[in-house]
């Protein structure tokens, strides 16, 4: 039988958010699930203790990180599996949203260890919130390789994305990043970069790609800390062909090509209706 007390139920693995920089932003539940667990996992025991300190906790720890997660596992499921709670914190934030955990969480729920989240901060989340940006649609791509030709062609792979772009980058590549952006997506365009969240220094810096070079280029400061870069996605096909003179395109494909490949071609170029176009390049062809 379950014990009434969440943090205490037997057998359960517990993803905890904690604080991404302000203290104050841990939830009455993380602090509740954190010091009734019998065990914490953390990304970095030295870290986490410190919160834990702040926080007035006192628990047995357990490092857990991207080099020895793989290894750890076991154990620690297996902990689980005996009747112990565990809780799971990252550094900063929700874990596993490009921090370790994944491999845990995975063999958690294939072993039918029941895997808990306490929700709380997320450093993406609240770079959006605060943006300016649509957020109808958003694709998180953390981090982006490190090295340059890697990194440029995986933003040439996202430059078309329509939804809103969101990027987790380091301080000593962040200009690097951005003169990356504008070089694969294009000077103009729309950049908001957070940087130190939830922090003292908290800063937005928005603008166009080539604005934001020269932000980053002329202050010393805008390349210190963490950094979260959202870039607005392409305009879509429709939006595209709303900026284009679609009958003057269609009369020169009708001009050079029968009706219904220029019907065809001028789907492809704009998004717009197939059979929209066809009778819109038939009048052109009949002279109407």
């Amino acid at each position: 039988m379950e014990s009434t007390r969440e943090g205490s139920q037997v057998g359960v693995l517990y993803i905890v958010a904690t604080p991404i920089g302000n203290l104050d932003d841990i939830t009455e539940r993380a602090c509740r699930v954190l010091t009734e667990v019998d065990v914490i996992a953390a990304e970095d025991t030295r870290h986490s203790g410190r919160l834990l300190q702040h926080l007035g906790i006192q628990k047995p720890m357990i490092s857990l990180h991207e080099h020895n997660e793989r290894n750890r596992a076991d154990a620690l499921l297996r902990r689980i599996e005996a009747g112990e709670s565990a809780a799971l914190v990252s550094d900063a934030g929700t874990p596993l949203i490009s921090d370790p955990g994944f491999v845990v969480v995975r063999e958690a729920r294939a072993r039918g260890v029941r895997v808990v989240p306490v929700p709380g901060a997320c450093a993406l989340v609240a770079a959006l919130s605060a943006a300016g940006l649509p957020t109808d649609r958003f694709l998180f791509a953390g981090f982006v390789p490190a090295k340059s030709g890697a990194r440029r062609a995986a933003l040439q792979a996202l430059a078309q994305e329509t939804a809103t772009l969101v990027f987790y980058e380091s301080p000593h590549r962040i200009r690097d990043m951005i003169a990356d952006i504008a070089g694969e997506m294009g000077d103009n365009r729309e950049v908001v970069i957070a940087r130190e969240l939830t922090k003292t220094f908290e800063t937005f810096y928005s603008g166009t790609a080539a604005e934001l070079m020269a932000v980053l280029a002329d202050d010393g400061n805008a390349s210190r800390g963490e950094f979260v870069v959202m870039v607005r996605g392409a305009p879509s096909r429709a939006q595209q062909a709303a900026g284009l003179d679609v009958d003057r395109m269609l009369s020169l494909l009708v001009a050079e090509l029968p009706v219904k490949q220029a019907a065809k071609i001028g789907a492809e170029l704009t998004g717009l209706s197939r059979n929209e176009l066809y009778q819109r390049a038939l009048a052109f062809k009949s002279g109407r």
